[in-house]
């Protein structure tokens, strides 16, 4: 069956848009929370309950999402998350207060989330299993383009006068161009239709799918029936392995790795995370050309393999580099401010503020202003220059220089770059990919919310213990700790996830009611346990 031939692009356009929606919203703040310190004399508190609060938003449209998107449909829910964003967008605008700042950046988490969610499933439904994977791994190179895109405006609004208000005011443009795509799409695919022309010849309770619309509750997602138990192991394995690999402290602490292991110059920091921004887009734009080719599941082992190895690098190499940490907090928004790194993604759907550590840049000097500490460097006050929080060395000990070691510096380097690479084609995309792909229709957008808000969760979890982590355990031990759960999740993703590369979203369901332990997707891939027979049903039927 074929797509009109503007289907495509207009598909493309709103998981691209989606994306890029999500990267700026999540990212704009690393610009803003400058000069809105300045201006509103925010305390590290206040600053962390303003980072925070876009997660805040997140969380609830993941519980809530997921019975908007089923009960008013995939194109409303998009539709009503960027009212939302306009709101939220609005209220930041004019806002004259913290309390405002915080709603406003509370229904933009609510409307990136929930419109994360509902763009993938509707790009998975309306097109055909030969562009699915492509169209829904776009909404991941999405969120690259508007992280960038938040950069460069950042950095073009950073001298204007309350130029954080454009900042925030921004984001509603490519929320708008979406909705002008949405117009000229249809609500949603035929989805009994699909199932009525595919007939199993086993037999069994899937041949009636034809005659009715089943119909499921929320704790069917706990129960045997249709095999939907096993989804969730797949949903929600996928969604914790993603982020107990530490992820999220890996990209979104990425100067402050560089600075630990050696790369002591502020400038090198930086480049070092430019650096890593353009391998996550090309890493990205590879996902995209192979994931209809070389599968998902081929991606997912792939990628977590080389996450194992470039995690347990990084460990390794800190190993050899003397250093000291000890969070804690410290109100100077240049050196706390959320990165919007290229590198959450998942995401596109879970990439959460990290904390507010200290900055100690001069081993064991407290940094008491911006101006003070980098007084001679002329970036030293541009508030798009992507600093990140950074691990306390206040420790006395530390005060001696580390002895360079380029050696260490540029294998921390690679280890980082492939880590980047590995989740950008890996877990990044594919995750979401699956979860639209995996669930019936009449259930799906409560299960993605459903497994969406563990994805949240855990990213909290993960961001809020870095640094504890790393004061108890150690920076080395914690990232082979990381290294350790990637290679669990190899295992799992051998063992229970299927590929779905090539099949429609009805043989995908039919293939997990047919298959009553996931486990045999680790060892067989193919479809032949179920044999299909495509009939013709005349346009008389």
């Amino acid at each position: 069956m074929g797509h009109p031939p503007a289907l495509l692009p207009l598909c493309a356009s709103v998981s691209l848009l989606g994306g890029l929606t999500f990267g700026y919203e999540l990212a704009v703040i690393s610009g803003a929370l400058l000069p809105l310190q300045l201006d509103f004399g925010l305390s590290c508190l206040e600053q962390e309950f303003l980072v925070g609060s876009l997660l805040l938003g997140a969380l609830l449209a993941s519980l809530v999402g997921g019975f908007l998107i089923d009960h008013y449909g995939r194109k409303q829910a998009i539709f009503g998350s960027n009212l939302v964003l306009l709101a939220g967008s609005l209220i930041l605008g004019l806002a004259g207060s913290l309390a405002w700042l915080v709603l406003g950046r509370s229904a933009a988490g609510f409307a990136i989330s929930l419109s994360s969610m509902a763009c993938c499933i509707y790009v998975s439904e309306v097109v055909g299993p030969r562009h699915r994977g492509v169209l829904v791994s776009l909404y991941e190179a999405g969120v690259t383009v508007g992280i960038l895109l938040s950069y460069a405006l950042n950095y073009a609004l950073a001298s204007a006068p309350q130029g954080w208000r454009h900042m925030f005011g921004w984001a509603a443009a490519p929320a708008l161009l979406q909705s002008v795509g949405l117009l000229f799409l249809p609500a949603a695919t035929d989805e009994p239709a699909a199932h009525k022309d595919l007939i199993p010849l086993q037999g069994g309770e899937a041949t009636k799918l034809g005659l009715g619309r089943p119909r499921y509750s929320f704790l069917d997602l706990f129960r045997a029936r249709d095999n939907m138990r096993g989804r969730t192991t797949v949903g929600l394995g996928l969604v914790l392995f993603q982020q107990l690999t530490g992820q999220p402290n890996v990209l979104c602490y990425a100067s402050t790795i560089f600075h630990s292991v050696g790369f002591r110059g502020g400038s090198s920091a930086v480049l070092a995370s430019v650096g890593l921004g353009a391998v996550k887009v090309a890493a990205t734009l590879a996902a995209m050309g192979l994931v209809d080719r070389a599968g998902r599941r081929a991606l997912l082992l792939a990628g977590c393999a080389l996450m194992a190895l470039s995690v347990s690098g990084i460990g390794l190499v800190s190993f050899a580099v003397p250093m000291a940490s000890g969070p804690s907090c410290l109100a100077l928004p240049n050196a706390t401010k959320l990165s919007g790194l290229p590198g959450d993604s998942g995401l596109p759907m879970g990439t959460s503020p990290p904390p507010l550590p200290t900055t100690s840049v001069n081993q064991g000097e407290p940094v008491l202003s911006t101006s003070e500490e980098t007084g001679p460097h002329p970036r030293a006050r541009d508030p798009t220059t992507p600093p990140l929080p950074a691990l306390s060395t206040a420790s006395s000990a530390s005060a001696a220089p580390a002895p360079e070691r380029p050696l260490l510096h540029w294998t921390a380097l690679v280890c980082m770059m492939v880590f980047m690479s590995a989740f950008s084609f890996g877990f990044g995309p594919v995750t979401w990919l699956v979860l639209s792909e995996i669930y019936p229709v009449e259930i799906r957008g409560r299960a993605f919310a459903f497994c969406n808000s563990f994805n949240w969760a855990a990213n909290l979890f993960i961001s809020l213990s870095f640094l504890d982590l790393i004061g108890t355990i150690g920076l080395s031990w914690t990232f082979l700790l990381y290294g350790l759960t990637a290679v669990l999740g190899l295992g799992f993703i051998y063992l229970f996830v299927p590929e779905t590369k090539g099949q429609s979203l009805a043989e995908i369901d039919q293939q997990f009611q047919r298959r009553r332990f996931a486990m045999s997707f680790g060892h067989r891939q193919s479809t032949s346990g179920v044999q299909y027979s495509l009939i013709r049903v005349s346009a008389a039927s």
